[in-house]
Parts: structure tokens; C-alpha cells; sequence
């Protein structure tokens, strides 16, 4: 917002048309107009005096939230002799306002919070706010407010105030910590059991345990811990109040992670919890659900907490295996959400005694895990009355497959092949109703692959008794059946006998509408695991592909056949791939020219993307079997599936020609051209130019970053060969062309990501391919500048393919692969670096401290070690310039990185004798800055 500043008037005006304007346009308008003027200077001055006209709730809490987003981005806009008026204003606002919002309070505090956060010259704020309000009842509103968001916000991301300024403020915290649990006490005493202001003592005690900073040994005889565990333990205990006693005490439990250094706490806490089954019988006998969730969260975290010490000692003190039988009781209420709440446990202690591998361990725990598993079955129960197929896109529908992804993680401990002929013989041996049979069917799919194919007649005799279930049986029976037929694939492949009967069974599937997907997704398991068996079924499965839309398939499901079929394919003799692809391909290709003979349309009919994707994944899957499985053809031999996609050519060419300016069409065009390229490797060459012509053309037109993909694809399957070299360089010189000119616009590096990140690509690529054809040309500087500003993109993809780049480029002038061009790269390399090596590593480095998130620092440390080890004399020089060129402090007046820290941080680095060295090294310094 430039100009001068707006009147009041004008602002409270868009205030209300913000909240009360009956026109979304006019609603926006007042937005936009309202979030330019919490980026300018104005606000601060406009915020206070909104809040002192006190004019209604909507204004203030405006002004109250544009006054801690100030604080929180802003800061540094205030000279520091503003800082203490600026407190003072902030409390006297909030003493003003205490009683005409809770939501304004928590805005001011976060805001009071902040500013103390960063203000370094007011020292011992809490002792300060303490004495100040503790003798006013009608102030312990917001005092315990801000008492209760600042340790909260002591590790906010949204503010960078940096390890230094962090550590101090959490000792000063500590040193205080006392003071403030003597206020709550002090609280308590006063208040009684007024339910509003236990609930603020309690989020305020959590807020502190989960900071860390409270004396544990102290807090394990407090009369709060005491009170909570009254407060859990009553029955009439009110929701809300029952539900921030749950969280404190969660907190607490959390704060005593490492149980032998707050053994007293831990064991207070432990007895506390155990004695709370009672409670939770009585919650789930009066139809409790918001307390039986709260009493379940509060056994899980105690495990949790206790988890190492139950592997350790299973049954002895803490390692009281009391504290599994309380999940497997909750694991037992009747509604899943509740078991749910322990899932994470389960899988944290299946992980831990799979590493441990103790037969004698894992004993002691199969007994517990077998009961878990009894509960979760029952729990996947559909209703006796449901309709129609399981659902798998609602709640109960995810909560299956979360069941199912964490039976497979502790099926272990009990023995896939025990558990899977226990289930079989519940269904054999009774005649359990439609409900219950589904639900052990669902459980023995997810075990299913983990079970042992080889002479095992359990199997065998499953798939011999689900083939024969006649269609009258319920439809979720069915289904669920064909998902277990799909999950015994190896079963079938190693009793091939069943393939028949199997793959009619799944036929059956396919032409029911509610079966079709479900069936195509099981042949597609089959096609995968049974290729060669499947060989001699190619001809069927071509039929269906014919007919693809004649079934009621989803698209993945459709996908997902042609999948299958083409995987089969490749198993096929040499001389027939050539002809049964194209006939595969057919049905595709004459879809697509029948769209291109029809009129330009918006109809969805209209739409070629279908019928790419299918010849995608037709592709894509040949990829797969010549690559891995297969490789079919011999040094000379002409790729079989050569001519058919040079006869495609012509179709897709004019099919990106048409949609051209759709960026969703040419996607799945490029996928497409990708995956033929990879199909068919140095048989593409007749297409090479061609597609090189067209791609630059339209590229100029419109700049989708998929041709850059694309690119990066040519130039892996060509950059070797002598003849490409120079057609692919000057691909990449008129594809970088527009490129620069899009990612030279102002924001152009973030608002197009995705351009950065495949322009990378493709260079990384040339890196690899051919290196001294990049690096002897022009292209080469204006790529390296790319990258340096693209550095501080903290966009994960772009910043990892820019950092690959830079890395592979410096690598090529190191590596002494015994090539002949070796020493020319190094030249090369040794020129590049001495233009840019001093802007990359200062750029490097300002990025890591205020733009990049923690994940990418391992990509930026191998940049820094390839230029360390190509020369590390002059890094050690860039490095230096680069550090003093950082801010040594805060504008609130904290120190943030001292001469020694900065001395460290270089001697780590320039002295390191490994890349993670490095890495650990800028992971520490950085948080300096965060």
C-alpha cells in the first residue's frame, strides 16, 4: 500500500464490509484492500488506535491480529527506542479489552508473547507480568493467557529468532517456572473448582510440561497433578474440562520421554493413569465417547512413553504390561475410532521387536497382539443391513485400510501362516453371518502376501473354496473375495492348476458393475506375478482390452488391465510382440483419430486424455519388462515395438498440435512420447527431430514445463551418441530461451516451480550425458546464474533438482573417470567456478540461514563439499567473505551468531573429511538463524 496513510473511517468501513457486506465481491475487495494494509508501515500506528477507540469486537480483533502478524513478520520494521512503548500500549490494550472477546485476548497475548520473544532489552518478562497482574482477579484472564501461549510460542515458525536467542529465553523460562506453578496453585486455592478458570490453570500447566522446562521432581508431589487426576477420575467431571485435564496430563507424559532422567514424575504419572480404568468402564457405561476418547488417548500416550522400558522389562515396574491390557480394553469398545487412537503405538512396538528379534520377546507379546488382532477383525465389520460393496473412500472405509497396513506391520509376531489358518477355520468350521465373513476375508487379504506360497495346502484349499462362491452370496462377500484372490497371485503362480478356474472366477467379477474394478485390479495382480503362465491367456486379455469400455471399470481399474495385458505381452515370442502390440495399441489409436476428425469441443467426449494415458501405460509397462525382466532384444535386432510406435507418431504429433495451449493435454502427450522413447531407447531416432522441432516450437508458444521433461528424456537415451550432440545442445539453447524469460519475471523462480525444476533436469542430464558439450557452450553461464538465484527456492523438488545440478557440474571436474576429456573439464569447471564460485557459496549459505527448510540442507552440503573438494583453499576464502556478509543480530537487540560460533561453523566445515560432516555442521549453525 503506497500512498499516504489511510483515515480510521476508511479502514473500521472496510472492517465491516469484511464481516457484514452481503456481495462476495464487495466481501473480497474489503480482504485484499485490508491484507495490503497489514503489509505497510501504517498498520502499527492504525492497529493501536483501533484498539484504544474499542469501537466493537470486529474492528479490535482486526487490529489485534494485524498487531501479532506484525510482530511476528515485521519486527525489524520498528526502530529499538519504540520497543518499550510498544509493550506498554500492547498491555494496556489488553487490560482494556479483557472482557469484550476471548478471541481478542488470545490475539493480544500471542502478540504480548511474541514481542517478549524477541525483545532482548525486557528481561524477566513472566516475573514481570507475574507481579504486575496476580493481585487482580479480574486480571488473570489474559495473565494466564500469555503465560500460557508463551512457551507456546517459544518454538513457532513463525518466528526466527534464532538458537541463541531461543536457548536464553528457555532458561529464563526455567528460572521462572516455579513462580508460575505457584500462580496456578495460588489459582486453585482462590477460585476452587470454578470450571472455566481449572481449564485455563490446565492448558497453561500443559502448555509449560510440553516446553520442557518444569522441575519434574518438584511436579511429581505438586497438588496440580494431583487435581488433575480428580478431576479425571470423577464422573460428573463436566466435557471441556475433562478434555484439557486430558491433555495436560498427555503432556506431561510427553515431557517425560527419556524415563530414567524423570523417574519420579513418571512413576507418579504411571499409578495416576492406571487408576483410571475405573473411570473409563463408568464413561463407557453411561455412552461417554468424548471421555472414553480422552481416556484412551491418555493409556496410549503412557505407552508411548513407556515403550522402551516395556521392551526392556516387560512386566516389571514400569514395564507393567497392565499398560497393554488397558489399550486392548479400549481396543474392545464398540466404537473403532477408539481403537484407532492406539494404532500408532502398536505400529512403534511391532518396529522395535522386529529389530530386536528376540524369540523369547516376542513370546511374551504374541498373546497381546493375538487379541489385538481378534478386536480389530470385529471392528471391520460392516453393518449387518449394508448394501452394495464395502466403501473404501469414507471413515470407515480409510479405517479398514489402516487396519489392514497395520496388521501387516505385527503380523510377524504372531505368524502370517498360524494367523491365516485360524481365520480360514473360523469361516470353515462355523457359518458365521454375511458380516463377519467378509471381515475375517478383509484380514486374511492384508496377511495373505506375507504367507508362504510354496506346498501349502491351506492356500491352496482357500483359493479352491473362494473360486466355488456362488453369486448368491452377499456382494460384499464377493468383493472382498476378489481382493483376497488378487492378494494370493503367488499362490496361483506356484499352482498354476488354479489359473483356469481363478481367472473365469475374476470374468464373473468383471461384468458386474459393483465387482468390475475390484476384479480388474486382482487380474492385474495375477497378470503381474503369473506372467508366464498368463502367456497363453494373451489372446483373452486382448479381447478384453478391445472391450474395455464395455465394462463399468474406473479409470485406474481400465488403466490397470491394459497394465496387466501389456505386462503378459512381453513374455510372448519375439516374432508376435510386434503385431499384438499394435493390436493393443489399436483400439487407443483409432479413438484418437477419430477426436482429431472431429471439431474443436469443449465436451468432455471430446477429451484425449483417456485414451493417452491407456497408451501410456502401454508403454510405460513394456519400459518395465524390457528393462528389468526381460531383455528381449539382441545387440542388432530392430526393437520389436519399433514400428508400432513409429506408426503412432503422426497421431500423437497431431493430437499436441491440436491441444497445444492445454498444458493438461500436452502433459499426458509428453508422458506418452516419454514412455515410447524409453520402450524403444536408440530405436526412436527416426523421431528424434521431428519431436525436437515440434516440442521447441510450441515451446515458444507455450512454455510447459513437461517439454523440459521430455527433454531431459532425449537427452539421456542420446546424449552418448557422437551425431545427437549437437541437435540436443541446440534444443536445450531454444528451450532455455523462453525459460529465462518466464523465470526473469518478478516472483517468476516461485510461482513456476515446476519450470524449475525439469529446465534442471534437463541440464543435469547434458551434466551427465555429455559434459564438455554443456560446458563449452554459451548456455552453460546463464545456467549456472539460474541456479544460484533459484538457490532459496524452498520448493522441495526444484531445490533438489537445481542442487543436483550444481553438484554433478562440479563433480565432472573431479571425477577422473579415465576419460579423454577429463582434463578439459577440469578447465572448464576451474573457469566456472572462479566467475560464480564466490556469489554460488554466498548465495549457499544466506539460503540455508533464511529461506531453505532443514530437509534440503543434505542437498546444499554435497554442493558444498564438490566445491570443498575441487578446490578447497579458495572455498575456505569464499566461505569466510560469505559468513561476514550475515547479520550478527536481531532487531530486537538479541545476539544472533558470535565471532566464536561463526569461527566454529568455518573450521567444521573447511576441516570436515566427510560430506556429512558437512551436513550436520550447516544443519547446527542454521538453526542460529531459525
Amino acid at each position: 500500500m503506497e500512498g499516504e496513510k489511510p483515515s480510521l473511517a476508511l479502514v473500521y468501513h472496510a472492517v465491516q464490509a469484511l464481516y457484514h457486506d452481503p456481495d462476495p465481491a464487495g466481501k473480497e475487495r474489503a480482504s485484499v484492500w485490508l491484507g495490503e494494509l497489514q503489509k505497510s508501515m501504517y498498520a502499527w500506528e492504525i492497529s493501536d488506535q483501533l484498539l484504544q477507540l474499542k469501537q466493537d469486537v470486529e474492528s479490535c480483533y482486526f487490529a489485534a491480529q494485524t498487531m501479532k502478524m506484525k510482530i511476528q513478520t515485521s519486527f525489524y520494521e520498528l526502530p529499538a527506542d519504540t520497543h518499550i512503548a510498544l509493550r506498554d500500549s500492547l498491555l494496556s490494550h489488553i487490560e482494556n479489552l479483557k472482557d469484550l472477546s476471548p478471541i481478542i485476548i488470545t490475539q493480544l497475548a500471542l502478540a504480548i508473547a511474541d514481542l517478549a520473544l524477541q525483545m532482548a532489552s525486557w528481561k524477566g518478562c513472566v516475573h514481570t507480568l507475574i507481579e504486575k497482574y496476580s493481585g487482580d482477579v479480574s486480571s488473570m484472564t489474559f495473565l494466564m493467557e500469555i503465560l500460557t501461549v508463551l512457551p507456546e510460542e517459544v518454538h513457532s515458525r513463525s518466528l526466527r529468532i534464532g538458537a541463541n536467542r531461543r536457548t536464553e529465553i528457555i532458561e529464563d523460562l526455567a528460572y521462572y517456572s516455579a513462580t508460575v506453578i505457584a500462580l496456578l496453585v495460588s489459582c486453585v486455592e482462590k477460585t476452587g473448582s470454578n470450571e472455566k478458570m481449572l481449564i485455563k490453570v490446565f492448558r497453561c500447566l500443559g502448555s509449560w510440561f510440553n516446553l520442557g522446562v518444569l522441575d519434574t521432581t518438584f511436579m511429581a508431589n505438586s497438588q496440580l497433578l494431583i487435581l488433575l487426576f480428580q478431576v479425571l477420575q470423577r464422573d460428573e467431571t463436566p466435557t471441556n474440562l475433562h478434555e484439557a485435564a486430558s491433555d495436560c496430563v498427555c503432556s506431561a507424559l510427553y515431557a517425560i520421554e527419556n524415563v530414567d532422567s524423570n523417574m519420579a514424575l513418571a512413576l507418579q504419572l504411571f499409578r495416576g493413569v492406571l487408576l483410571l480404568e475405573t473411570a473409563y468402564h463408568m464413561a463407557v457405561a453411561r455412552e461417554d465417547l468424548d471421555k472414553v476418547l480422552n481416556y484412551c488417548r491418555i493409556f496410549t500416550e503412557l505407552c508411548e512413553t513407556l515403550l522402551e522400558t516395556i521392551v526392556q522389562s516387560p512386566g516389571q515396574g514400569m514395564g507393567d504390561l497392565r499398560t497393554l491390557e488397558l489399550l486392548l480394553i479400549c481396543a474392545g469398545h464398540p466404537q473403532y475410532e477408539v481403537a484407532e487412537i492406539s494404532f500408532n503405538f502398536w505400529y512403534r512396538l511391532g518396529e522395535r521387536l522386529y529389530k530386536t528379534n528376540d524369540a523369547v520377546l516376542h513370546g511374551i507379546f504374541r498373546p497381546y497382539i493375538q487379541r489385538l488382532l481378534h478386536g480389530l477383525a470385529r471392528h471391520c465389520q460392516l453393518d449387518a443391513d449394508h448394501e452394495g460393496i464395502p466403501e473404501d473412500t469414507d471413515d470407515f472405509g480409510e479405517f479398514r485400510m489402516r487396519v489392514s497396513d497395520l496388521v501387516k506391520d505385527v503380523i510377524f509376531l504372531v505368524g502370517s501362516m498360524e494367523c491365516f489358518s485360524q481365520l480360514y477355520s473360523t469361516l470353515k468350521e462355523g457359518s458365521p453371518p454375511w458380516e463377519v465373513t467378509e471381515a475375517v476375508l478383509f484380514i486374511m487379504a492384508a496377511i495373505a502376501k506375507s504367507v508362504d506360497p510354496e506346498n501349502n495346502p491351506t492356500l491352496t484349499e482357500v483359493l479352491e473354496q473362494v473360486v466355488l462362491l456362488p453369486q448368491t452370496v452377499h456382494i460384499g462377500v464377493r468383493y472382498t473375495s476378489i481382493e483376497l484372490v488378487g492378494e494370493m497371485s503367488e499362490a496361483v503362480n506356484h499352482n498354476p492348476r488354479f489359473l483356469d478356474p481363478v481367472l473365469n472366477y475374476l470374468m464373473k467379477g468383471l461384468g458386474e458393475k459393483p465387482l468390475a474394478s475390484m476384479a480388474a485390479k486382482a487380474i492385474l495382480s495375477i497378470c503381474s506375478v503369473c506372467r508366464d503362465h498368463m502367456a497363453q491367456h494373451f489372446h483373452g486379455l486382448l479381447e478384453i482390452a478391445r472391450s474395455l469400455d464395455s465394462f463399468a471399470l474406473s479409470t485406474e481399474a481400465a488403466v490397470g488391465l491394459l497394465k496387466g495385458t501389456a505386462l503378459v505381452l512381453a513374455r510372448l515370442p519375439l516374432e508376435k510382440i510386434a503385431e499384438c502390440l499394435s493390436d493393443l495399441c489399436a483400439v487407443q489409436v483409432v479413438a484418437l483419430k477419430k477426436l482429431l476428425s472431429q471439431d474443436h469441443s469443449n465436451s468432455k467426449s471430446a477429451d484425449p486424455t483417456v485414451w493417452l494415458d491407456r497408451l501410456a501405460v502401454i508403454f510405460s509397462s513394456s519400459v518395465l519388462c524390457s528393462r528389468h525382466t526381460n531383455p528381449i532384444v539382441e545387440n542388432g535386432q530392430m526393437h520389436p515395438c519399433q514400428k508400432v510406435i513409429h506408426d503412432i507418431w503422426p497421431v500423437l504429433s497431431e493430437t499436441l498440435n491440436k491441444h497445444q495451449a492445454d498444458n493438461r493435454i500436452v502433459e499426458r502427450c509428453c508422458r506418452c512420447l516419454r514412455f515410447a522413447v524409453r520402450c524403444v531407447g536408440k530405436g526412436s531416432a527416426s523421431l528424434l527431430q521431428p519431436l525436437v522441432t515440434q516440442m521447441v516450437n510450441v515451446y515458444r508458444v507455450y512454455p510447459h514445463s513437461c517439454f523440459l521433461y521430455l527433454g531431459s528424456i532425449l537427452v539421456d537415451e542420446y546424449g552418448m551418441e557422437e551425431g545427437c550432440r549437437q541437435g540436443l545442445l541446440d534444443m536445450l539453447q531454444a528451450l532455455c530461451m523462453p525459460t529465462f524469460q518466464l523465470l526473469e519475471q518478478p516472483n517468476g523462480l516461485r510461482n513456476h516451480p515446476d519450470t524449475v525444476d525439469d529446465l534442471f533436469r534437463l541440464a543435469t542430464r547434458f551434466v551427465q550425458r555429455s559434459p564438455v558439450t554443456l560446458l563449452s557452450s554459451q548456455v552453460v553461464v546463464h545456467l549456472v546464474q539460474c541456479a544460484i538465484a533459484a538457490a532459496t527456492l524452498d520448493h522441495r523438488d526444484a531445490n533438489c533438482s537445481v542442487m543436483k545440478f550444481i553438484r554433478d557440474l562440479i563433480h565432472t571436474g573431479i571425477t577422473n573417470d579415465h576419460e579423454d576429456d577429463f582434463e578439459v573439464r577440469k578447465q572448464l569447471i576451474g573457469q566456472a567456478m572462479q566467475q560464480h564460485g564466490q556469489q554460488l557459496i554466498t548465495q549457499i549459505i544466506h539460503a540455508c540461514c533464511f529461506f531453505l527448510p532443514p530437509y534440503t540442507l543434505p542437498d546444499v552440503a554435497e554442493v558444498i563439499w564438490e566445491v570443498m573438494l575441487f578446490d578447497r583453499p579458495t572455498f575456505c576464502r569464499w566461505l569466510e567473505n560469505a559468513l561476514k556478509g550475515l547479520p550478527k543480530g536481531t532487531s530486537g537487540g538479541a545476539v544472533t551468531v558470535t565471532n566464536k560460533q561463526l569461527t566454529d561453523f568455518h573450521k567444521q566445515v573447511t576441516s570436515a573429511e566427510e560430506c556429512k560432516q558437512v551436513c550436520w555442521a550447516i544443519r547446527e549453525f542454521t538453526r542460529l538463524f531459525r
